[in-house]
């Protein structure tokens, strides 16, 4: 399941990013790649242990985590600390699989969901393509400025190479409550079931106190808290 969402839409918003954008270091990203992923990862990561890094890190996270629709898609238990990449001159991320487990224990996540952030424009560059290749279909995301992507960390992925411009995203994955995909999609589909028929219908209607019911009792059964 792929899943596109406004994460924020409000110019003063993406105009403090943009400051705090201006003011980070960067390095170069095969640093925190794995082994495979190293051999064909060519862009810039962001220094996100000094001030800068924190500060905007700080800034993102709730925009990620508070996220209602990252909530009913995604059903977190526990999201990685976030990185800010950037792409330009030819730099591109080849195909690949992110690492199942991620992070040092005690902190350690299983890898279920991966998420793209866009902090820059699609006209702010060229090519740059976020590709899914996922159950024998392929799906080309280029997103705009607040956009968040939620995709399957099983997915073999990829980001085209950049041949004008910057391309700047902050990524991320999610562990999540519900391990099963499957199972996950239909608890999203459910709770937008829900969404929609609470405009139509009374809260204590017997529909919606039957839905409330079956969603929390899939949930019990399928949650890894």
């Amino acid at each position: 399941m792929i899943v596109k969402i406004a994460a924020f839409t409000e110019d003063e918003q993406i105009a403090k990013l943009k400051g705090m954008l201006a003011k980070l270091e960067w390095r170069d990203g095969r640093e925190t790649a794995g082994a495979v992923a190293k051999k064909v990862k060519r862009n810039l990561q962001a220094v996100v242990k000094d001030e800068p890094g924190r500060a905007i890190r700080a800034e993102l996270q709730p925009l990620i985590a508070e996220n209602r629709v990252v909530k009913a898609a995604a059903r977190p238990r526990r999201i990685s600390p976030l990185l800010i990449s950037k792409t330009a001159d030819g730099g591109h991320y080849g195909p690949h699989v992110d690492n199942a487990l991620m992070g040092k224990i005690p902190n350690r996540i299983r890898t279920d969901i991966s998420f793209t952030l866009f902090l820059s424009n699609s006209d702010e560059y060229e090519g740059g393509e976020l590709v899914v290749h996922n159950a024998g279909t392929t799906q080309v995301i280029k997103g705009e400025w607040g956009q968040l992507v939620l995709y399957p960390s099983t997915s073999i992925h990829e980001v085209k190479p950049v041949t004008s411009g910057e391309r700047v995203v902050c990524v991320g994955w999610i562990e999540s409550l519900i391990a099963d995909p499957a199972q996950r999609e239909l608890l999203f589909d459910m709770e937008n079931l829900r969404t929609s028929l609470r405009q139509k219908l009374d809260l204590q209607s017997a529909e919606l106190l039957t839905l409330d019911k079956s969603m929390s009792n899939l949930v019990r059964m399928w949650s890894q808290p």
